[in-house]
């Protein structure tokens, strides 16, 4: 139990660090085109703006996936990549169908990916509705 704690205390700092770091370009990005987009102009070239961040926020959450990913088939958790991919995936966004289900040695990990999972989704709709509203 220790060694599953240290490790989801990790991967909880890891991802909050990715996130961090991944709105943070983000902001960065949509600051150095801001000037171009004009809240009373252009329909399509918000929509394409919006496009682009979205896109973003689904890179910035397909790393955290991928990143557990990774760690559930480095320790053996799961045999396959696509198996760990598909149950960190259905874990973070807290979907969790149950028809993979984890050695109970890393369950610990999981629900800390499902807890970190819910407040990075949270925190990437907080900022895309902070994003749209200043083009309104």
């Amino acid at each position: 139990m220790t060694v599953a704690l240290l490790v989801s205390t990790g991967m909880a700092v890891w991802t909050v660090l990715v996130h961090m770091i991944g709105l943070g370009t983000l902001l960065a990005l949509a600051r150095l085109r801001t000037s171009r987009i004009d809240p009373h102009g252009s329909i399509p070239r918000q929509a394409l703006f919006i496009l682009l961040i979205v896109l973003g926020l689904f890179v910035v959450h397909a790393i955290e996936i991928w990143s557990f990913a990774l760690l559930y088939l480095g320790v053996g958790a799961f045999s396959d990549l696509e198996t760990a991919l598909y149950f960190s995936t259905s874990t973070f966004t807290t979907l969790g169908y149950g028809d993979v289900v984890i050695a109970s040695e890393w369950r610990l990990v999981s629900a800390m990916e499902g807890f970190t999972g819910f407040l990075m989704i949270g925190w990437s709709t907080a900022f895309l509705v902070s994003i749209v509203g200043k083009l309104r």
